[in-house]
């Protein structure tokens, strides 16, 4: 009989039991936090699921498919040049407006594909951290400070903290080295171009969905682009739709049909659906389920298939983690979102408490709180302003900047899943470590 794992299953059937005897159910604020937990989870079902991770889940399928093994191992394998790895890792990250959670299909999809662990873990801190629409909202709502401390960090953090892994896990790193040498990759299937074109299109259609409403005062560019994002991400379907008929070689039928399909739900829903916050997710659905049909009933390549059972196999290994993760951060830290803020089992005063002045501790405090916790992409900014107004010191905001958006519960639990317990607890204390020293020094300096 094997004790650890006896002793495992004996730790979780004590933890539940005592639990369960010590469970105040009248208590407020557990059911308060319960409260925040079930607020969490519907906000981030109404808000992320359908907009941000499904699209997610159908690029990194594409990756997993179209994106040939020869070309991952040149520009992010064991053996890529440093400067050239880390330099795609940082900028292809930093191009994509995505949460911690959005990242996780992109970073699993390109480490299984045999992406080196610096490159990939560059390239899974710098999505959501390097944002260029974050930075340039931390700018102009913290001042130019913040955003531009946020942004070296940010770049640095990818940078050094790819290479730190790379470095303490290099004899995995090294035989990885040596099995990639012996690898031939296969010919490409059709041009470099069409592969891009339909990576990029796919990838632009998930950033233009989902970009965030502007400050009251903005009139500029952003400002537009918001108000026209539907219009955008409809031209771009525009551009799917040609290269599903013209890449990939689907039914160009059946492409028609599921277009038509999904500009008729896009009508009805804005004449029937009484929450305007629901109309877009009508169209996107389906959307989605036009492309999944399509693909699976597709005869002509078998390929095209794969994509569609890659999709729903990143989905499958990483939304019910997800599910867990958003429903205990909302249990244990509330919910902040929009207008709405609940408090979890652990009351925010501890946390405003805590990160006061720029002490050592302080900036750890923000660090490791905001690790666990859940930012949705750009609501990062006016949480932390908040926090700023009710006394929170400069150096732990920071902190909590370059953190918080990179990590949280959820994708703490996916993480795990994909590169173990080990590698994981690494990765996550030398963000918080590095969080803790930035924000120390910015906090003596400003």
């Amino acid at each position: 009989m094997d004790t650890k794992k006896e002793l495992k299953i004996l730790f979780w059937i004590v933890l539940l039991y005592a639990i369960a005897f010590f469970l105040q159910l009248g208590s407020e604020s557990l059911i308060t936090a319960i409260r925040a937990s079930l607020d969490l989870a519907q906000w981030y079902a109404r808000e992320h699921v359908i907009l941000c991770l499904l699209p997610a889940f159908f690029i990194a399928g594409s990756i997993a498919v179209f994106v040939s093994q020869g070309t991952v191992l040149k520009y992010f394998g064991a053996n890529a040049k440093k400067w050239l790895s880390y330099s795609v890792a940082a900028i292809s990250g930093g191009i994509l407006a995505v949460c911690s959670c959005t990242i996780l299909p992109l970073f699993t999809s390109i480490y299984k594909r045999g992406a080196g662990l610096g490159p990939a873990i560059a390239f899974l801190y710098s999505g959501p951290a390097i944002s260029i629409l974050s930075i340039i909202l931390t700018m102009k709502i913290l001042g130019i400070k913040m955003g531009m401390a946020r942004l070296a960090g940010a770049i640095l953090f990818s940078i050094v903290i790819g290479l730190a892994m790379s470095f303490i896990f290099r004899k995995e790193e090294k035989a990885k080295q040596e099995n990639q040498m012996n690898i031939t990759p296969l010919p490409e299937k059709r041009p470099l171009w069409q592969t891009a074109f339909h990576f990029f299109t796919l990838v632009l259609i998930l950033v233009f969905a989902n970009w965030g409403a502007p400050s009251s005062s903005d009139s500029g560019l952003w400002h537009f682009i918001f108000e026209n994002k539907w219009h955008i991400t409809g031209a771009l379907s525009l551009g799917l739709c040609w290269s599903l008929i013209k890449i990939l070689k689907l039914n160009a039928w059946h492409v028609f049909f599921g277009a038509m399909a999904t500009v008729i739900s896009a009508v009805l829903a804005g004449m029937f659906v009484g929450n305007k916050t629901f109309v877009p997710l009508v169209p996107m659905l389906f959307a989605i389920t036009a492309l999944a049909i399509i693909l699976l009933f597709d005869k002509r390549d078998e390929e095209n298939k794969e994509w569609a059972f890659a999709s729903w196999g990143f989905a499958k290994q990483i939304l019910p983690l997800l599910a867990i993760g958003v429903i205990s951060a909302g249990f244990l830290l509330g919910s902040s979102h929009e207008n709405i803020a609940i408090a979890g089992i652990i009351p925010n005063a501890w946390i405003e408490w805590a990160v006061g002045g720029n002490s050592l501790f302080a900036n750890f405090f923000a660090s490791f709180t905001g690790a666990f916790m859940y930012f949705a992409t750009l609501t990062e900014v006016p949480i932390i302003q908040g926090l700023l107004a009710s006394g929170m010191g400069k150096g732990p905001a920071l902190a909590l900047l370059l953190v918080g958006p990179s990590l949280s519960l959820p994708s703490m639990l996916v993480i795990q899943g994909v590169l173990g317990t080990k590698k994981t607890m690494v990765y996550v204390a030398l963000v918080i470590i590095m969080s803790t020293l930035s924000g120390y020094l910015f906090g003596n300096l400003f």
